[in-house]
């Protein structure tokens, strides 16, 4: 109807193509008018006709999320990382712990703890195989850990544990190990850093120098003792090895406890926080074999299936995290740069 109106009033479409680049007519030249009010006219067609194209592609968009919606459902997924073959006779569960162990981490208790849950309640699981590469992180996220596998293996006597450490089995990393029935490694694995610490930075000789003033008001006569920008006085350095080496003493007990009489090196260089190779774990007592998780399922477990309890993000969420890069990358490259942060 609009482009009808349009061609009663001179605006044909053969017209369209050079009206968008020619000049606006000047105030006072003959059929000024007519020609502004035919220039606004089209502008405001293209604008609808814009809108329209972005309401289709929307439209459209939601009906695909819809759709992956409902395939997702009728596919049962449940947000594991398994390969959805668990009812098909016995199995040995795989659960992960990679990266940095911390609230929120790919290697969280929660994560791990809800892996391992599954893996133990599964009636076809014959043990459970808690594979290792982690440099540590959180001693309480690893102490939550920690303390479920030993729960878990109480509550399942039946179903053996054990923790291979491939990469990296350090500080949190092995703490988490340290609760498995045995613990197998790679001869080129790096196992141990049984310590604890606390790190930063000391700012003060160069904010002197920089004729820089520090202000800190504080409610409590320690409050500021581990700021960068102050010296620390002899009484809060005390006060902080006190708090690790109450930290390192539950890390010790952890480890006695998890390996017992195993333990053939000199404690004192054990829990000295120093790192060693697989090899030369194994001849302490740190780690009891060499071996990958499918050696372990094939030749010590004795059932060579895998299903991987994993717990990692749902499926539909990382459908709609790429869904939403896409569509953000579609929407840039349209407005050419048009959106700015100011």
């Amino acid at each position: 109807m609009t482009d009808k109106w349009l061609s009663g009033v001179g605006w044909d479409r053969p017209a369209e193509k050079s009206s968008q680049t020619a000049q606006a007519p000047s105030e006072g030249a003959p059929g000024w008018e007519r020609e502004t009010l035919n220039k606004l006219l089209f502008d405001s067609l293209q604008e609808q006709r814009r809108k329209r194209r972005w309401g289709i592609f929307f439209r459209l968009l939601g009906f695909a999320y819809l759709f992956a919606i409902g395939w997702l459902l009728w596919q049962g997924s449940d947000g594991l990382g398994g390969d959805g073959d668990r009812g098909k006779g016995q199995h040995t569960a795989l659960v992960e712990v990679q990266g940095i162990i911390a609230d929120g981490a790919q290697a969280s208790a929660d994560a791990v703890v809800g892996g391992l849950r599954a893996a133990f309640r599964d009636r076809n699981t014959a043990a459970v195989v808690l594979r290792i590469n982690s440099p540590g992180g959180s001693p309480v996220q690893a102490g939550y850990i920690n303390d479920e596998i030993r729960r878990l293996r109480a509550l399942h006597p039946e179903t053996p544990l054990y923790a291979v450490i491939s990469d990296l089995g350090a500080s949190g990393g092995y703490y988490i190990a340290a609760s498995a029935d045995q613990i197998y490694v790679n001869e080129s694995s790096l196992v141990g850093s049984i310590g604890v610490l606390m790190n930063g930075f000391g700012f003060v000789d160069a904010i002197d120098k920089l004729g820089i003033e520090r202000r800190l008001m504080t409610a409590g006569e320690h409050k500021g003792f581990f700021d960068p920008f102050l010296p620390m006085t002899e009484a809060d350095e005390a006060h902080i090895h006190q708090l690790l080496d109450r930290l390192h003493e539950r890390f010790i007990e952890v480890v006695r406890e998890g390996r017992g009489e195993r333990l053939t090196g000199d404690e004192a260089l054990l829990f000295s926080g120093l790192i060693w190779s697989g090899l030369e774990s194994i001849e302490l007592g740190l780690a009891d074999g060499l071996g990958s998780a499918s050696y372990v399922a094939r030749e010590v477990v004795g059932v060579e299936r895998m299903v991987d309890f994993t717990r990692r993000p749902h499926y539909l969420e990382r459908m709609i995290e790429r869904l939403g890069m896409v569509v953000a990358d579609r929407l840039a490259t349209h407005l050419g740069g048009q959106w700015q942060l100011r």
